[in-house]
Parts: structure tokens; C-alpha cells; sequence
């Protein structure tokens, strides 16, 4: 990379940040890491960047965002933990920079590296709370010797998109919750009705919700709101 890119250290950095701040609950996760990938690449001029989530029970490592087109690095076969450099540099928590991947014996998909004309490689670690939960890949089509203020650089990309991550994976969280809260806010008033009018336990009544749901194959929660629907309705 040229002393162009590493003056533009700053500009990326500040190019991530108002993609965080632009970031609603309304987009999907893919979406918000395909931006961050595409300005990453366009800014430092990389020939392939992607980011690869661990998915914690499988101990995989998968793309879930790049900016290539190739099918064939999209459809990458996922890494163990611990396989190739991307799966070392998620179990050890640390960077790793290779010259040249083609003549480095731990790489895996060479074959698709030599296909796509890559040549160095760049991975740095992602976290959340001291939690490694993916990496992210900078690949060069030309030799290149990373400066450390350029792993610098990445790795503060790295930290934008695991912030993005955590923050999305929090939404996404609170907003089950709340769903889960309200669902049984809703049960609790039909089995109150059920209970009142036909002179039922607690128990009696839900269960006399749970086996009209399964006969009628229908959610409990809709079950529940046809229960109180009706009950309204008779009272005006």
C-alpha cells in the first residue's frame, strides 16, 4: 500500500464511525457489515475484504460479508476453529499477517486465492467483551508488508464492526424479550377471562387454550387475543 493509503488511516476510521452512527434496528445485520466491508475495501484499495462470524456451538468460522463477487469466495467452505489463518487468529486471539498465501502451508482454499490473484493477507480479530466472535480479512493483489499503523487501522475497523455486531445482536434481543413479555401479558388476560367465566383453575385454563391452539394449529398467543377480542366485543 502506498503513503496515500496509510494518510487515508484517518479518513476510514472516520468513515466507519458515521456508518455506526447511521446505523438503525430497521437494517439487517448482513446489510450493516457489507458496508462496512465495501468502505474498508474502497478506502485501503484491497483487492478482497470480508469478515467471518463464529458461530459458538459448530466452533466455525463463516463469510458473512464481503465485498468480492467471486461465487467461489462467497461459497467458501466455513473454517474450524483453529483451521487455516482466519480459524488461528479467532483460537489465539491475535492478528496475523502472511506475505504471501499461496506458499504458506496453513492457508486452505489456495486454489481459489490463485483463481482470484491474491497475495497477502492481513486477519484481525474480532471482539466483544474481551469474547473473540469473528475476524476480519484484508487481501492484497500485490505483495505488501503491513505497517503497524495500518494493522492499527484494521484492527479498529475490526472493533466498528463488532460494536455494530453486539449492538445489533442487542436489539435483536430486547426485542424477543419484549415480544415474549407482551405474549405473556396477553395469556395471562385470556386465562383471567377463561378463569371468570367458566369457573376454571389457572391450570384448567391454560390448558384449554394450549388444546384449541394444537387442534386448530394455531399460535397460543393468537388463540389467547381471539379469547379477549371476543370477550370485548360482548362487553360493548
Amino acid at each position: 500500500m502506498t503513503q496515500e493509503k496509510i494518510e487515508n488511516s484517518k479518513e476510514i476510521i472516520e468513515a466507519l464511525s458515521k456508518i455506526g452512527e447511521a446505523i438503525t434496528s430497521d437494517l439487517y445485520l448482513e446489510d450493516i457489515l457489507k458496508l462496512l466491508v465495501t468502505t474498508t475495501a474502497e478506502i485501503m484499495k484491497s483487492k478482497v475484504c470480508s469478515i467471518m462470524l463464529l458461530d459458538p456451538k459448530k466452533k466455525e468460522l463463516a463469510i458473512k460479508a464481503t465485498q468480492s463477487i467471486s461465487r467461489e469466495y462467497i461459497n467458501k467452505n466455513p473454517l474450524k476453529l483453529g483451521q487455516g489463518i482466519a480459524g488461528k487468529v479467532a483460537l489465539e486471539d491475535r492478528h496475523i499477517f502472511v506475505a504471501n498465501i499461496l506458499e504458506e502451508g496453513t492457508y486452505v482454499h489456495k486454489d481459489i486465492a490463485k483463481k482470484e490473484g491474491l497475495v497477502s493477507l492481513l486477519c484481525v480479530p474480532l471482539h466483544v467483551k474481551n469474547e473473540v466472535i469473528g475476524v476480519l480479512n484484508l487481501y492484497t493483489s500485490e505483495p505488501h508488508q503491513f505497517s503497524d499503523q495500518e494493522i492499527s487501522m484494521l484492527q479498529a475497523v475490526a472493533d466498528q464492526a463488532a460494536i455494530v455486531i453486539e449492538n445489533y445482536r442487542l436489539i435483536v434481543e430486547t426485542k424477543v424479550i419484549k415480544e415474549e413479555l407482551e405474549a405473556r401479558k396477553v395469556l395471562e388476560k385470556a386465562k383471567g377471562i377463561l378463569m371468570e367465566d367458566f369457573k376454571l383453575s389457572e391450570d384448567k385454563a391454560f390448558k384449554k387454550i394450549q388444546k384449541f391452539a394444537m387442534n386448530k394449529r394455531k399460535p397460543i398467543r393468537e388463540v389467547a387475543e381471539a379469547i379477549i377480542m371476543s370477550y370485548e366485543m360482548k362487553k360493548n
